[in-house]
């Protein structure tokens, strides 16, 4: 499930394939509704009526480029659908809605002046080449307003670890699409949501129509355990569990579910970190402040590159995240 989701293309508000993909993979026991924004609102009786009604988020957009200009000699310029470090980009390749391949290009190094070379290139110097030799030719494929994806295959590699683009958030998918498939032993309501890498907005929304006591965000967060980091500024690490933050730039989480959510960790022998620096943010920022407040916990699965050609996971992080997402939402329908 996890592989189909993440070759699937859905930017920001183009989240049509992601949205269908979860449609035809509900059980026959839910119930959902698609808001005008194109969340997906999720309802599932189970074994016995919650004492509290919890909701369970993960986002369905992922980030991409999107089409702005189309050069007289074909180049495509672009604009980043959420947050891209440039660093990234230069010589990746790319695929079209239309299905054509390009390559993201600019400058070759000995055009650079000195200046030039010592910084990160700005994402309006570089362009896409898909091969066309003019306007004319490029506009066969594609359109302004166009978006194009990272052409990235999903690879198992290593002791456990999987490579792909938009691991953020479709992990998270997959997650609550497995959770539903499964008996509840109470009611549960999953929201799938809209256009959270440009500013939590469907979230806010989805929030708001279910009014939750207590919000479950499942998501990916950056791991910075890389060669040459140490300390606090390595965030989080893979391998380690599922990462329950207090605080990044979006929200402060409520204090008794964070501290909730170690409990349960424990109680289950289940790997579990909190995040060492204040950065980021999720569909959270949203959540916490729609319909009067609702009472809201991040839990996410560490990645390193993320918003990169190839996002990097664990397996184990993965399934550890889940269990803990499950058993968070069983404590909170009864608390």
């Amino acid at each position: 499930m996890l592989k189909t989701l993440c070759m699937l293309d859905a930017a920001s508000g183009r989240e049509d394939a992601v949205r269908d993909f979860v449609l035809k993979n509900l059980p026959a026991d839910a119930t959902y509704t698609v808001d005008a924004l194109g969340n997906i609102l999720v309802e599932k009786k189970g074994e016995r009526r919650a004492k509290h009604k919890v909701a369970l988020f993960a986002h369905m957009d992922e980030v991409a480029l999107l089409i702005t200009h189309i050069t007289d000699d074909g180049f495509l310029r672009f604009e980043t659908v959420g947050g891209i470090d440039a660093r990234v980009l230069f010589g990746k390749a790319v695929r079209l809605e239309s299905g054509a391949v390009g390559v993201i290009g600019g400058k070759a190094v000995h055009h650079l002046s000195k200046d030039e070379r010592d910084k990160i290139p700005d994402v309006h110097a570089l362009c896409i080449d898909i091969g066309a030799a003019s306007r004319e030719e490029a506009e066969k494929y594609a359109a302004l307003g166009d978006n194009a994806y990272f052409c990235s295959d999903y690879t198992e590699f290593g002791d456990g670890f999987v490579k792909a683009k938009a691991l953020d958030d479709r992990v998270g998918v997959a997650i609550l699409l497995e959770m539903l498939q499964k008996p509840q032993p109470y009611d549960l309501t999953c929201c799938f949501t809209v256009q959270e890498e440009i500013g939590t907005r469907g979230a806010g929304a989805a929030a708001y129509t279910v009014r939750p006591d207590y919000a479950v965000v499942l998501e990916c967060t950056t791991a910075a355990d890389l060669a040459d980091v140490a300390g606090h500024k390595r965030v989080c690490a893979l391998g380690k569990g599922a990462v329950v933050g207090f605080m990044d730039r979006g929200t402060v989480y409520d204090r008794e579910l964070y501290r909730l959510a170690f409990e349960i960790a424990e109680k289950n022998n289940l790997p579990c970190q909190t995040k060492t620096l204040v950065a980021g943010g999720n569909d959270a920022a949203a959540i916490h402040k729609a319909a009067g407040g609702i009472k809201t916990v991040a839990v996410s699965v560490p990645c390193r590159y993320i918003h990169a050609p190839s996002c990097v996971a664990k397996r184990a992080d993965i399934e550890s995240t889940a269990i803990l997402a499950q058993k968070l939402a069983e404590a909170l329908c009864n608390a």
